[in-house]
């Protein structure tokens, strides 16, 4: 009778406990470099110790990843869960209500409490409500060098963007590029923004970005970050063309390049080929001439299921709840080379570059808006398309050039 009464209460128990049941989610991102699929599984492996399943559907290169995504959830074939760069490059799926509310778990565990910079957050706001989940604090204001292309010949580490133009010609005729380019569209742009930074002033970016000044994308000082832009076609090799980030990386590291401007996921690479901060490679931040961060980086939306489907809605959330919970924020991000979007984490294993970055974060004043969180994907896209035109196109003068660019910023939204 004791024995019956064990089990009845055990069943009564079971009965008033709701379990989650086990959902298959399809992740689609763009993670596909060494460091990048090392930096991925650290968020598998703890979707897949929740009891869920992560069903990996990664697509090489963020501008063929983007179109799939927003394609297959306007289509009506969503994955579970995508990535997509913390902006606003979901908008008019949030719009449409394709996408799952994720305000009950961002109020529950206090999310305008912990990310950091606050705007990260808000970039996933849309009318008052949560429709995604920052993972990371990604900065394109980085250039990396390999630390022992100068020394093994007798040249100092430059420790700014004029001490490298300099340290070119040296670079040359020792039969070494100066500066490894990728040819992907969206690496020129992204390198147009750190020149805008460096060369033009943390005052002219914040006019063009935030203000959308055409009086500032006409002046003397976004001319002069055309001219930079042009001289660095110089700096490079002919075979940028249709070249990988990640293979730019490879060249630095391997010593066939100096140095690369990129963003700070390029730490992974480092990492993952046993180079260490400060000895085999260094970073300057800003070029070495304004080291500030613009913080954009990758944030998870969860498109809604088709039909009624209570049970993957709730994994969603849990999912979620995980990607920015403490310990996967660290080991996430410590692989990934940027930094956790969480304040309250132990970064005591960050590595030199990293705790710049760190420091660099502290003051508010150091913090500028990232390009798509600035602007429209259709004029993130013109930009785009100019940059890479210029770049390519050495005949174009960079008055031409700059008139389309005022012209854009002009009608930009």
């Amino acid at each position: 009778m004791k024995g019956l009464n064990a089990l009845l209460v055990t069943a009564a128990l079971l009965a008033s406990t709701t379990f989650t049941q086990a959902a298959d989610l399809e992740v689609t991102h763009w993670w596909t470099s060494g460091g990048e699929a090392a930096a991925v599984r650290v968020f598998a492996d703890a979707v897949n110790n929740s009891g869920h399943t992560w069903v990996d559907s990664a697509i090489a290169g963020g501008d063929n990843a983007r179109p799939v995504i927003i394609s297959r959830i306007s289509g009506g074939d969503p994955m579970q869960a995508t990535q997509l760069n913390t902006g606003r490059d979901a908008e008019d799926l949030i719009r449409a209500g394709l996408m799952t509310d994720l305000t009950e778990v961002a109020e529950k565990e206090g999310w305008a409490d912990i990310i950091r910079p606050a705007k990260l957050l808000d970039s996933c706001r849309y009318e008052g409500r949560i429709y995604c989940v920052p993972v990371n604090i990604h900065s394109f204001q980085w250039m990396w060098l390999n630390r022992k292309v100068y020394e093994q010949n007798g040249l100092a580490v430059p420790t700014n963007w004029s001490e490298f133009v300099q340290s070119a010609p040296t670079l040359r005729d020792k039969g070494i590029t100066p500066l490894a380019v990728g040819g992907e569209p969206w690496q020129l742009s992204g390198m147009s923004g750190v020149f805008q930074v460096a060369v033009g002033g943390v005052d002219l970016y914040r006019k063009i970005k935030a203000q959308k000044s055409v009086e500032a994308a006409s002046g003397p000082e976004m001319r002069k970050v055309f001219q930079a832009f042009a001289d660095a076609r110089d700096l490079g090799d002919n075979g940028h063309v249709g070249r990988a980030w990640n293979n730019a990386t490879s060249m630095v590291i391997t010593g066939k390049a100096a140095a690369q401007i990129m963003g700070d996921w390029a730490q992974g690479e480092f990492s993952m080929a046993e180079q260490v901060a400060g000895k085999d490679y260094d970073c300057l931040p800003g070029l070495g001439m304004n080291p500030v961060l613009d913080t954009g980086g990758d944030s998870f939306f969860f498109p809604k299921p088709v039909g009624d489907q209570p049970d993957v809605v709730k994994a969603q959330l849990e999912m979620a709840s995980l990607l920015v919970s403490k310990a996967v924020q660290v080991d996430f991000n410590l692989k990934k080379g940027s930094l956790p979007v969480r304040g309250d984490v132990d970064l005591n294993a960050a590595n030199s570059c990293m705790k710049k970055g760190i420091a660099i974060l502290s003051d508010p004043e150091n913090i500028l808006p990232a390009t798509e969180q600035s602007f429209s994907s259709d004029t993130q896209g013109q930009l785009e398309d100019l940059w890479v035109e210029f770049f390519n196109a050495p005949e174009m003068t960079v008055d031409e050039a700059q008139a389309r660019y005022a012209q854009i910023i002009e009608f930009a939204d």
